[in-house]
Formats: C-alpha cells, sequence, structure tokens
C-alpha cells in the first residue's frame, strides 16, 4: 500500500512576479498563431515541440486526461447522490472516494496550470506517480469498503454511537486536506515543484506567510489528512492504520531531506521558521 503518489515538493520561495520567458511554447497570445505543421520551419516546430502527442506538454495528453478526469468525476458523485436518495446502503462511499480522487488528480494540475504554467506537464496530474502502489492502495481501500459492508455488514469494527461522528469528521478532513493543498500550491507558484529540487534560483525568497505561517509543508499536510479522511468516509479500519503509517513515513522522510536543502539555501531564515512554525503532522518534523 503506497498512498504516497503525491510525490510533490515544497520550496517557499515563490517570486514576487512571474519571470517572462518569451522561448516558451506556452507565451503566445492571440497575436500568434501556430502555422499548419507541414508549412512549420525546423526551428518553428523545434519550438513548439513539446506540445505536440507524446510529448511532457502534449495537448492531446492533457485533454484526455481532463475530459476522462471530468467524466470520472461526474459520473461518480451522480452514483454518490442517488446512492444517498435511492436506498440506504452504505457503498455510496465507495463512489463518493472515486469523485473526491478524480477531483485531486484534477486539482493538481490545474493548479499547476494556473500558477507554475511552465511545469504543467502531463505528468503534473500525478496520474502515474508511484505506479502499482498507488493505485493498488486505493483498489485495496474500495475492496475493504465492500466487503466490510456486504459480507460482514453486522459486523462493526467500531460502536454504532461512533460512526456518524467519525463519517462527518472523514468528510471534513477531506474538505480541508484538498482546501489546504491547492491552497499551497497557488500560494507558492513557481516555486512549487512535484519533484525536489537541488538547487535554490536567484529569484527564490523564502515564503512565511498565508498558509504557509500556519503551517511549514502545507501541501503535505493537506494529502495526508485527505487520506487520512478518505479512509474514515469509507469506514475503513485496515487501510486507515495502512495510510496513516505509510504516509508518515514518507512525509517524515520527505520533510527530513526536503529541509536540509531548505536550510542549506536559507540558512538562519528557515532556522527560525522551522522554529516558530509546526508541520501538524505527528512526528513529523
Amino acid at each position: 500500500m503506497a498512498p504516497d503518489l503525491a510525490t510533490n515538493t515544497e520550496h517557499h520561495a515563490p517570486t514576487r512576479s512571474s519571470q517572462h520567458h518569451p522561448s516558451s511554447p506556452l507565451d503566445f497570445d492571440h497575436r500568434h498563431t501556430i502555422p499548419p505543421r507541414q508549412h512549420v520551419s525546423n526551428g518553428a516546430a523545434q519550438t513548439f515541440k513539446p506540445i505536440y502527442p507524446n510529448q511532457p506538454m502534449s495537448l492531446s495528453g492533457i485533454s484526455l486526461r481532463a475530459f476522462v478526469l471530468g467524466t470520472v468525476f461526474s459520473s461518480a458523485l451522480s452514483a454518490t447522490l442517488l446512492a444517498l436518495l435511492l436506498t440506504s446502503s452504505p457503498l455510496w462511499r465507495i463512489p463518493f472516494f472515486i469523485s473526491a480522487l478524480s477531483l485531486f488528480h484534477f486539482l493538481e494540475f490545474w493548479t499547476t496550470a494556473a500558477r507554475n504554467t511552465p511545469e504543467a506537464t502531463v505528468s503534473a496530474f500525478l496520474l502515474s506517480a508511484n505506479w502499482p502502489a498507488y493505485p493498488i492502495a486505493h483498489t485495496m481501500a474500495c475492496l475493504e469498503c465492500l466487503v466490510t459492508n456486504t459480507l460482514f455488514a453486522n459486523r462493526r469494527w467500531a460502536p454504532p454511537h461512533a460512526a456518524a461522528p467519525a463519517l462527518l469528521l472523514g468528510l471534513l478532513m477531506v474538505a480541508a486536506g484538498q482546501v489546504v493543498r491547492s491552497m499551497a500550491m497557488m500560494h507558492a507558484g513557481t516555486s512549487f515543484n512535484h519533484t525536489v529540487q537541488t538547487r535554490k534560483a536567484d529569484s527564490h525568497t523564502l515564503v512565511t506567510t498565508g498558509v504557509y505561517g500556519l503551517c511549514r509543508h502545507p501541501s503535505y499536510f493537506g494529502f495526508f489528512y485527505w487520506g487520512l479522511g478518505t479512509q474514515m468516509v469509507l469506514g475503513n479500519a485496515f487501510c486507515f492504520v495502512g495510510y496513516a503509517y505509510v504516509l508518515w513515513r514518507f512525509f517524515s522522510g520527505r520533510v527530513r531531506v526536503e529541509e536540509g536543502k531548505l536550510v542549506e539555501f536559507f540558512g538562519a531564515e528557515y532556522l527560525r521558521y522551522r522554529a516558530r512554525v509546526g508541520t501538524m503532522m505527528p512526528f513529523v518534523g
């Protein structure tokens, strides 16, 4: 089980204004058009190569993934609402989980495209990170919910009076976790990457305001509690423990490595920030 696919990094260092990269294939506006491929010179073809099929910024790949995620989200959300309105089955939790999962992956790309456009590649959806452990983890979560609510429907792991509060808490954790993670990515802007950065750009400054003033690694915080919240909504006991362990192990190791670089980049300034602001994740940092 490895819900740790969200292999991202926060450097707390967004620039105050976006830098202009005239050579970027994303930097044309309505006054510029891409000529038909048969008339494109070698230089122009090379400039726009990243947005062609099977390339990092493939427009066809991005649109296909967005379409599939949107279809899955709307279908799963509709199934959730129909199950809640027309049946008394607790299995509405599974399509809810799928809708939350599809929304998460869409927002990973959307926030990147909105605030860190040069990094808005196909991989920004995070759909294939840590394959196949990540989809196996979510499949096991759905299976546990299905089995416990069918074959073992009369054998609850938690007392009946605890089920409703746990469900409500789980829903709040899913919503809050997603909001905090997306806010962190938007606030960090060009300083947020899905891979650890080993070199500091000259324009980077340490950000300690906004959501970063409350939590030292808000995107990690968001995914940590989002993941645990999904298991509470599903009513999973075993997967909750498994997710908690894997997420704790991943983020504790990730924070240790990343903060070594942040101390290297910002020195005493980051040390003071680290002493003042916690991670708000148990035994992490």
